[in-house]
């Protein structure tokens, strides 16, 4: 998608009710947005069918199912679904808005998760899950993009656009649905789906968090396929010595192939994993506390009697005799001095070394109380003030580098000297445009963050486009953004590309006709062909003003003139109002013809014929005259004479000063008998 290119339905209201804020996110069959309910003012999230999908039936149901599958959940683990209907043949549903991440972007940022993180999502997703396993729903896409962890702790599943009644135990068809990575054996080898199928999908979803890394890796989709049908997933210890063996069986017993082998459902799973907590008859994960070495208390005094008195034993510590025959026995390196103690009565010593249990008892709980205080004091100041306290990583994109580092240094942050290199289309060269971990993202305090550096744009080859028919360059421009093009009218053909534009890195406008490189997504503006303006001359006014009006140029009538060639009432020529170039909307100048220009016809009464009829001839009017048939006419012929040289005009029709035209037709009379020949 180009980065200057903006979201059509960001903006726009929905059904009347939701208004669309702001993007979240895109996938295979929507895009999921950010919106308000203004009928009861809280933000939701909507999610759109792609609008090429609308026509696709099966698709569309898909849509709608998951509607309905998510619909008749409610439980906190799963992502509420409010509403759902269809807005200008677009269909969507509305659901819960949950501000955080995936569980997708928290591996990314954390690779492994510890046991008890583990433990923690898998009792939120298997509780969610039970409830839709309850409802007779098989969620069938299980994949860590579908779990939320939203800002405030919650955890949700979300996405039942593949759900199914879990009764229907339907096949996929020719092709699988959901994620390769986490489908079970049953549904890669027969396409079909049940309960244990998602359990299997969990099973690999908890190695994934336990290792950081799927159990099975392929180049391509059937070789990852054929693992998960023929292969026994790894134990995570194998990856990771710090699983306990529990969560290593937990996984084993999730992930057999045999879904007769596997928990029955979610629900059967979380009572498992409860047992596991407890520490029940099928074991679990028990914490117990080991006190360091150098505070383990002193061995107490013991006594044994021998033939002669107490005897130590074996190898215990030094004997001192008494008068009485008495021997005290004192741990190995500890010396006493003063008389020697008589020996007790069995009732006193068993008094004793019960005060002295009691006594121990009390000694060993005070110094666990003391360790555990310091524990959580120290575990106190290492999460909060320490190394281990976590903090967000603060957004410095768009900022120069000097600042980022100013800014991520101040919030106890380490900059990393490496900068990652990126090229960007919206972010200027040498400004930061992001960073990693990415923004947002929870780590320790003290953690080293890269910056990340645009280097702009890249600068890619520039196609030759002029000439071009306009759909053919704007294909050829697929990598620049090309702008609404610019028309005009031209002596070349309708839709070809008269010339290409773009803008300098200052703002500046550049033309682009015979540049050979560009920058991506740089913004390119054609100006392309309308066709010459139409001939409109010879054409009535009305006639002209519509053919001009078809092709969106405006004719006026802004003159007229005689015309010995053109129709009263048609126009001689045309031109446009404005010198330049003419773009639709422009008008044009029509001359109109009155006809030929009008005559005051001369007198040519008593000139000669020949003198007359060149006069009338010169005015443009035409001339005629009846030809001479008498005596005199034909022998002045026959003797070399032109007669009308010989005859006088005796009148004309029209009269003399008359108004005529040129073009018209003069008729003369005369007299041939007049004619006198030598």
């Amino acid at each position: 998608m180009s980065v200057n290119q903006t979201d059509p339905m960001i903006g726009r209201l929905i059904d009347g009710r939701y208004q669309v804020r702001s993007r979240i996110a895109r996938g295979g069959m929507a895009t999921v947005y950010l919106a308000s309910d203004l009928r009861l003012e809280r933000p939701v999230a909507v999610k759109i069918m792609h609008g090429h999908l609308a026509d696709d039936e099966n698709f569309k149901e898909r849509f709608i199912q998951e509607a309905r599958s998510a619909a008749r959940l409610a439980h906190p683990n799963v992502v509420n679904v409010f509403d759902q209907g269809q807005d200008d043949e677009s269909a969507y549903l509305v659901m819960e808005y949950l501000p955080g991440i995936t569980l997708r972007e928290l591996l990314q940022d954390h690779r492994v998760l510890t046991p008890e993180q583990a433990t923690d999502i898998l009792e939120a997703v298997l509780a969610g899950l039970a409830a839709a396993h309850r409802s007779g729903i098989v969620h069938r896409d299980l994949k860590p993009e579908n779990v939320l962890l939203a800002d405030d702790g919650r955890i949700k599943i979300g996405d039942f656009g593949l759900a199914r009644a879990a009764s229907a135990n339907t096949a996929t068809g020719a092709a699988l649905l959901g994620t390769i990575a986490y489908l079970s054996p049953e549904l890669v080898t027969r396409g079909v789906a049940d309960t244990r199928s998602d359990i299997y999908a969990l099973g690999i979803m908890l190695y994934e968090m336990l290792t950081g890394e799927q159990p099975y890796k392929g180049d391509q989709p059937m070789q990852i396929a054929y693992q998960h049908a023929n292969d026994t997933v790894p134990m995570p210890s194998a990856v990771n010595p710090r699983v306990p063996p529990e969560l290593d069986e937990l996984v084993l017993w999730a992930t057999a192939r045999d879904p007769d082998q596997r928990p029955r459902d979610a629900r059967a799973m979380l009572d498992h994993l409860f047992e596991l907590q407890r520490g029940g008859a099928t074991g679990g994960v028990q914490k117990t506390m080991v006190l360091p070495s150098a505070m383990a208390p002193v061995p107490p005094l013991q006594r044994t009697t021998g033939p002669t008195g107490p005897v130590p034993p074996s190898g215990t510590g030094e004997t001192f005799g008494g008068s009485t025959g008495d021997t005290q026995i004192l741990p190995k390196g500890r010396h006493r001095t003063g008389p020697v103690v008589p020996a007790l009565s069995e009732n006193a010593e068993a008094l004793q070394k019960k005060a002295g249990r009691r006594r121990r008892r009390g000694a060993v709980w005070l110094v666990i109380v003391i360790v555990v205080a310091l524990v959580a004091l120290g575990t106190a100041l290492w999460f909060n003030v320490g190394p281990g306290a976590m903090a967000s990583v603060p957004g410095v994109s768009r900022s120069s580098v000097s600042q980022a580092t100013s800014t991520l240094t101040a919030d106890g942050f380490a900059v990393s000297k490496t900068q990652e290199q990126r090229y960007s289309t919206s972010v200027p060269a040498g400004e930061v445009t992001g960073t990693r971990p990415r923004a947002g993202a929870t780590v320790h305090k003290g953690a080293t963050v890269t910056l990340i550096v645009s280097q702009g744009p890249r600068i890619l080859s520039f196609p030759q486009v002029t000439g071009h028919l306009e759909a053919t360059a704007r294909a050829a421009l697929k990598n620049f953004t090309v702008k609404a093009s610019s028309y005009q009218f031209s002596n070349q053909a309708k839709n070809v590309v008269l010339s290409v534009a773009g803008t300098t890195s200052a703002g500046a406008d550049e033309d682009l006709g015979s540049a050979s490189t560009y920058r991506e997504k740089g913004p390119v503006t054609l100006t392309v062909s309308l066709g010459p303006v139409p001939d409109v001359t010879g054409k009535t006014v009305s006639d002209a003003q519509a053919t001009l009006s078809a092709v969106g140029l405006v004719g006026d009538q802004t003159a007229s003139s005689y015309s010995d060639t053109v129709a009263a009432g048609s126009v001689i020529s045309q031109a446009q109002a404005n010198q330049g170039t003419v773009i639709k909307g422009d008008h044009i100048d029509l001359t109109v013809s009155k006809g030929p220009a009008p005559i005051t016809l001369p007198d040519e009464t008593g000139k000669k014929v020949s003198t007359a009829e060149a006069a009338l001839k010169a005015l443009g009017l035409k001339v005629t005259y009846a030809d001479c048939t008498t005596v005199q006419c034909s022998t002045a012929s026959a003797l070399g004479f032109d007669w009308r040289k010989l005859v006088k005009v005796q009148s004309q029709s029209p009269a003399g000063k008359s108004t005529v035209h040129k073009g018209d037709t003069i008729t003369l009379t005369y007299d041939g008998s007049a004619i006198s020949v030598g």
